[in-house]
């Protein structure tokens, strides 16, 4: 098991989905399954019941991927601020022996310009974007057992240096 954390812009995903091919496990991304669940986007799930409620959602999703089979999975950048999520994350390598929590770091200005205007992402529209972005990391170095840095690197790149972080942390 191999989840991805991070600020929204990371390449969770399209890291994540490099891993899994790598790697020959299923890739699922914490996102598209409160979608599926929901039966609507994040966005309106954020409009209509507000960023509590797809936080609660997003919780109960994350903790049936921790405990489902071996898979990569990608976080949303907000998971981590849950607390029941963070204690999950944290505990992640007690309860599942060889499983990683990887925090891949990005800048708030190398996000910014890999997200664009994607109104997808309900978080961009918030004026206080940095203090979040502040907010946020201790909470991924709190939970990952590695960090990888993104900025400057493709994702296969990044992919590369995840397997090289898992390969060191492991022995």
């Amino acid at each position: 098991m191999i989840v991805l954390v991070g600020f929204l812009g990371a390449g969770k995903t399209t890291v994540g989905r490099l891993l899994a091919e790598r790697l020959d496990l299923p890739f699922r991304d914490a996102d598209e399954v409160v979608v599926e669940r929901a039966g609507r986007t994040v966005a309106e799930v954020f409009a209509t019941d507000g960023e509590a409620a797809f936080r609660a959602l997003e919780h109960e999703v994350v903790t049936d991927l921790l405990r489902g089979d071996d898979a990569v999975v990608s976080l949303g950048g907000g998971a981590v601020e849950h607390p029941g999520t963070a204690a999950a994350l944290r505990g992640l390598p007690t309860t599942r022996p060889g499983a990683h929590v990887v925090h891949l770091e990005v800048s708030l200005a190398e996000a910014r310009s890999r997200v664009g205007d994607d109104r997808g992402r309900p978080m961009l529209a918030r004026p206080d974007l940095d203090a979040v972005h502040a907010r946020r990391l201790p909470g991924f170095a709190d939970v990952a057992t590695a960090e990888v840095a993104t900025a400057g690197r493709t994702p296969a790149e990044v992919a590369d240096a995840v397997t090289t972080a898992l390969a060191t942390t492991s022995t």
